[in-house]
């Protein structure tokens, strides 16, 4: 490991007792101290680059005062222009920011653009029930306009300001108001989230060791054949998911530690955004509480469910959750493989500017499209057995295309990606290509059928 992967380790390993000791704090104290060890923690790690998180975030803040009715489109392009001069700071002569540093930029930049959105919604349905007289409907909406301390104290609150997930600052409020936060699951969901984390880490390690990054780069890997090439984005898409489970559900222990989303059973919560439903306990009966809200992985459906735009739902929740609420809903097109490929550009530009990152990204609509073609066109004819025999299949692609697009993420450069994309043909890209066109020729053909029934059923009808 890494000395910077020692770092967010030890972070990650620390925010789990710290969570536990957080529960008997009072609300004020519980805010302060959360906010005092996010800075503790952005100063340590990154230093001078600590002030790129604070423009941010006072930018944020100036933009909501002056205009809160276009604050989302507002902060949407500051936090992402930020982005990019973050990224190019070395083109003005400031020094390059730490990987710690980018990573608090990362999240920041999801927090912004969620608050100017719930803050305007804030307003929105204030009018309302002014007008209307009134108590809003709105779910998980509210209860005042944050002050700029409150904003400060979500942008650093110390969990997950590094590592994720992602929580809108309604879950933060709600953390700092809950009533009796010892009372509150606490040790046996974090035990549960944390028992596969050392297995996670152990595959994570061992694999990495036999099948590093760095050999794919070497003239001697292209000499190999073309099955161990191909087997080996496999390796490296495994490894590349140990890393993630272990850091995820870590940092998910962290949240459940701290009572951070923890809402009743009963309020549907959704990862990232919280409860969707309002929900009012029977007194005479226990309540079931869960950690929905921050939930940012399932291991299990990202390695077994069968499509590729599921796979997308069980990865990184929080954000899916941000993406799907903030930009999808906001794409040029109407076509759903094109509002996808928006979507994933955007999120794309959000990971960094590697051309890495856009050349797998922008595989995934490709390949939701291929799977669309070939579900409506071959599935759909099929009996059951033959469903099931499909969906195997289709299982197998999907986790081949992510192990095809993992590659470019991990490489980064095009020239690299490229590179091995090549010595495999392009196999995935042109899977896609073919699924696509089989599936229009099947549509086509289907069409004529149609058409052809059509027209004998009407020669029928009028010799009759």
């Amino acid at each position: 490991m890494s000395p910077d992967e020692l770092v967010y380790l030890g972070i990650l390993a620390a925010s789990i007792p710290v969570g536990f000791l957080f529960r008997y704090l009072s609300p004020p104290v519980k805010q302060g101290a959360a906010l005092l060890l996010g800075l503790i923690i952005s100063i340590a790690t990154c230093g001078l680059h600590t002030l790129h998180s604070l423009l941010t975030v006072l930018g944020t803040w100036l933009i909501i005062k002056i205009n809160w009715r276009s604050s989302p489109a507002l902060s949407l392009g500051w936090t992402f222009l930020y982005l990019l001069f973050f990224r190019l700071v070395t083109w003005f002569g400031l020094p390059q920011p730490t990987p710690f540093a980018n990573a608090i930029q990362l999240l920041l930049t999801l927090k912004m653009v969620s608050l100017a959105n719930e803050i305007q919604s804030y307003h929105l349905e204030k009018k309302k029930e002014v007008s209307a007289f009134t108590k809003s409907p709105v779910v998980g909406g509210l209860s005042h306009e944050p002050s700029l301390y409150d904003i400060m104290s979500y942008s650093y609150c110390y969990v997950g300001i590094m590592t994720g997930p992602f929580f809108r600052y309604q879950t933060y409020a709600d953390w700092l108001q809950q009533s009796n936060p010892l009372s509150l699951p606490g040790k046996e969901p974090c035990l549960q989230r944390l028992k596969m984390v050392p297995v996670y880490g152990a595959l994570f390690i061992a694999v990495n060791s036999v099948f590093p990054l760095s050999y794919v780069r070497t003239d001697e890997f292209l000499e190999h054949n073309y099955f161990y090439r191909f087997f080996y984005m496999v390796a490296i898409f495994f490894v590349f998911r140990m890393r993630f489970y272990s850091a995820w559900c870590g940092a998910e222990a962290g949240c459940i530690s701290a009572g951070l989303g923890c809402y009743p059973h009963g309020a549907l919560s959704k990862p990232g955004g919280g409860p969707t439903v309002k929900y009012s306990p029977d007194p005479n009966t226990a309540v079931e509480y869960d950690f929905k809200t921050i939930q940012n992985i399932d291991c299990y459906n990202t390695d077994f469910c069968v499509k590729v735009r599921h796979g997308m739902r069980y990865w990184n929740m929080t954000v899916q959750w941000w993406l799907h609420n903030y930009i999808y809903p906001n794409t040029p097109f109407r076509a759903y493989a094109l509002r996808a490929g928006w979507t994933m550009l955007i999120s794309a530009y959000w990971h960094g500017l590697h051309a890495g990152y856009y050349l797998s990204f922008l595989t995934i609509p490709l390949c939701i499209a291929a799977e669309s073609a070939m579900e409506a066109s071959v599935r759909a004819r099929l009996g059951p057995m033959g469903q099931n025999i499909f969906d195997w299949i289709h299982w197998f692609l999907k986790m081949r295309a992510y192990d095809y697009m993992c590659m470019g993420f991990v490489l980064l450069k095009a020239s690299d990606t490229i590179s091995y994309w090549s010595s495999i043909y392009f196999i995935i890209h042109i899977i896609a290509v073919v699924c696509i066109a089989v599936g229009q020729m099947m549509k086509g053909g289907k069409k004529r059928e149609r058409r052809e029934r059509g027209e004998g059923e009407k020669e029928d009808s009028s010799r009759l």
